[in-house]
């Protein structure tokens, strides 16, 4: 496997642990320092809007600067974020802490694009597997985030959280040292003969447009489902552990497939693999609707994480068959944009969603979602972009 692929898979799992490490403490962070409990989840939500807002200029910065210095930035804003968040804890400043949680979301935008700096230091040949290999960091995330976040808690005296953010910051520099170690070519020129067509231009294409529904169904339901389970599970009488473990599952599903998926997708083809994501999906929102058993959302929740994987890493390939070098900054801006505002939207709402209408009622709004998703990749799917042929070798 490319070297540089190794390290950006590494890369890749250091920003997943510090996510997972974000999801464990910011919440009751917030419940110790809002000043009011309406506030409590402002900074997770600052987070996902930091993440959001990052999402386009990371693209056209790295056009102008190159993948490199682009993952250099987008780490020195992560370990502004960590210091701002420390600093807020130490002072126990709720205003300091959002501004850091915001910053750590900005880090995490850029970082969304290891992926496809994946896809552009590989043959093209193995573009699909170049992303499962990045993704597959996910599995040592699962491993380091959770116990970061555990062991992490009595480093500091002075404010239990702080040792979370200090261990943080680290993964933060350890990246900065691997990023060093990795070659890209950070050309910013288009070929003088490409002409870049408007942006409207290749969203109409089917192969854009397909790629990105599949990528906001993909994630959106995953993360609504993901957020809301250990809700659900303490509705209904279980402990916070037996949720904790029901999420570990699932975030092994989400990236222990990426070590296979890639020769999957060579074999069996785009559309078939997200297919089948979308059937997984269906089965695990099926088997919440059967029953509240610990069982029901274990399996429930593993499948999820393998059909996000399925769903995502075809999306991923796929839209970068959509666009030529010329164009590769504002399409993949883009489709970042689309694909995590709806992943925002779905982890803000997914506890409202199961507070307000119920856990089995959530799970069939899902339903005719992944469904519509799933028609539109047969019925669309097969039909390719005019550029398609010339962007795989590009790209």
């Amino acid at each position: 496997m490319n070297a540089n692929v190794i390290i950006l898979a590494l890369c890749q799992a250091l920003l997943i642990s510090g996510n997972i490490l974000l999801v464990s403490v910011n919440a009751l962070i917030g419940t110790e320092l809002a000043p009011s409990s309406s506030l409590i989840t402002l900074p997770v939500a600052l987070q996902f809007i930091g993440l959001m807002c990052a999402t386009i200029p990371a693209s056209f910065i790295m056009q102008k600067v190159g993948r490199k210095r682009g993952f250099y930035l987008g780490n020195l804003v992560g370990i502004a974020g960590a210091l701002a968040s420390i600093t807020g804890l130490y002072n126990q400043s709720f205003t300091m802490f959002c501004l850091g949680t915001t910053l750590l979301g900005v880090g995490i935008g850029f970082g969304n694009l290891y992926r496809f700096a994946a896809v552009e230091v590989c043959h093209p040949d193995y573009k699909a597997r170049a992303i499962s290999m990045t993704l597959a960091g996910g599995v040592l995330a699962a491993v380091l985030g959770p116990n970061l976040a555990i062991y992490s808690r009595d480093w500091s005296s002075e404010q239990p959280f702080i040792g979370a953010f200090i261990g943080l910051l680290g993964l933060y520099v350890l990246a900065l040292i691997l990023l060093s170690r990795i070659r890209i070519n950070n050309s910013t020129e288009a070929p003088s003969n490409q002409q870049a067509r408007p942006l409207l231009d290749i969203l109409k294409q089917p192969v854009f447009f397909v790629a990105v529904i599949a990528g906001i169904v993909g994630y959106g339901v995953m993360v609504l489902v993901m957020t809301a389970t250990p809700l659900a599970m303490t509705h209904h009488g279980f402990h916070f552990g037996e949720a904790a473990v029901v999420i570990e599952w699932h975030v092994l599903g989400m990236f222990v497939p990426s070590f296979f998926t890639g020769r999957l997708i060579e074999r069996f083809g785009i559309h078939p693999m997200m297919q089948l994501g979308g059937v997984l999906t269906l089965l695990c929102l099926v088997i919440n609707l059967l029953g509240q058993s610990y069982l029901h959302f274990l399996i429930a929740l593993v499948l999820l994480g393998v059909g996000w994987n399925f769903l995502f890493i075809s999306a991923t390939q796929l839209v970068t068959q959509a666009y030529t070098a010329a164009e590769k900054a504002k399409s993949q801006a883009m489709n970042e944009f689309l694909v995590f505002s709806t992943v925002s939207v779905a982890a803000l709402a997914s506890g409202w969603l199961e507070a307000a209408w119920g856990w089995q009622e959530m799970n069939l709004l899902m339903i005719p979602i992944v469904v519509g998703c799933m028609l539109i990749i047969q019925s669309y799917g097969r039909k390719q972009s005019p550029v398609n042929q010339e962007v795989s070798a590009k790209s």
